[in-house]
């Protein structure tokens, strides 16, 4: 008799039917998954609940950002049919957002980055680049600043009545842990190693089907990249003789250099034939 209780009250939690709200939101993930152009996880990790809404709010018309249970996700991810998409299950973690827009993979990552802003640094964190106190003016009144300042080995000196550094200096390298004293002194110099925001991690592009796994979006870097990129195509286009609206310029130029050495030479052996045929005579 008690076997049979135990199996009928077993039997009856298996067949709880799952809420319609979170069905709902189920159907709803498939829909978007389904018809927008990309799918992004980001990290939100740190970010403080007044400055998320701010960027949500600054991506509206931009992207739909969804913060959900994880099972819920992972149920719509697959309930999507499609294989690839169901791998950013791997790369979805404890705080993370699901945005979903018809921008651009990598154009949506910018705008994540775009709209990060600088925060200050805590005791324990682990330093992305190396942090240095650049050599310079600082606000800062002669007094304890001194000594902690002396205390991270940067040297100083008082200028106008105020501190001055004399000399850059790295107080904290890449990977290190940030000490309570140099959080401290950064504070104080107003150095804000750290941004917050929406970090992109992964996209799926569905008009693709590609993945990505590891976005990384460096505007200053990749221009710079460009640059050099340039300056080396350029020389190489005009050696080779290739005509576009950006080497027209120089082979002009450089077809009008050759021009002037061969009426040079020209002129030279017309003069040498001149001064032959005068003494054969």
């Amino acid at each position: 008799m008690k076997s049979t209780t135990k199996k009928t009250i077993v039997k009856a939690k298996r067949e709880t039917p799952v809420p319609k709200g979170k069905l709902k939101t189920v159907e709803t993930l498939k829909e978007l998954i389904k018809n927008k152009k990309t799918i992004l996880i980001a990290s939100i990790k740190n970010l403080p609940g007044r400055q998320f809404q701010e960027i949500v709010k600054k991506l509206r018309g931009k992207a739909v950002v969804k913060v959900l249970k994880k099972n819920l996700i992972f149920r719509a991810l697959d309930e999507s049919e499609n294989e690839t998409v169901k791998r950013l299950r791997e790369q979805i973690n404890d705080s993370v957002v699901v945005l979903f827009s018809d921008l651009d993979s990598f154009e949506l990552a910018a705008e994540l980055m775009k709209n990060k802003t600088p925060a200050k640094a805590k005791a324990g964190q682990e330093a992305p680049e190396d942090i240095v106190v650049q050599e310079g003016p600082t606000d800062l009144i002669p007094g304890p600043a001194i000594s902690e300042l002396g205390a991270l080995g940067i040297q100083i000196q008082i200028e106008k009545g105020k501190i001055s550094i004399k000399a850059s200096k790295v107080i904290v390298k890449k990977g290190e842990k940030i000490s309570s004293r140099a959080a401290d002194v950064m504070a104080k110099l107003d150095i804000k190693p750290f941004s917050v925001g929406f970090t992109p991690l992964c996209a799926f592009d569905n008009n693709e089907g590609k993945l990505y796994l590891d976005i990384k979006i460096d505007r200053e870097g990749t221009l710079e990249e460009l640059k050099r990129a340039y300056s080396k195509a350029i020389p190489f286009a005009v050696e080779i003789g290739y005509v576009c609206k950006d080497t027209i310029g120089f082979l002009i130029g450089k077809a009008g250099m050759h021009g002037k050495a061969i009426k040079k030479i020209t002129e030279k052996q017309d003069h040498t034939q001149s001064e032959n045929s005068d003494g054969g005579n």
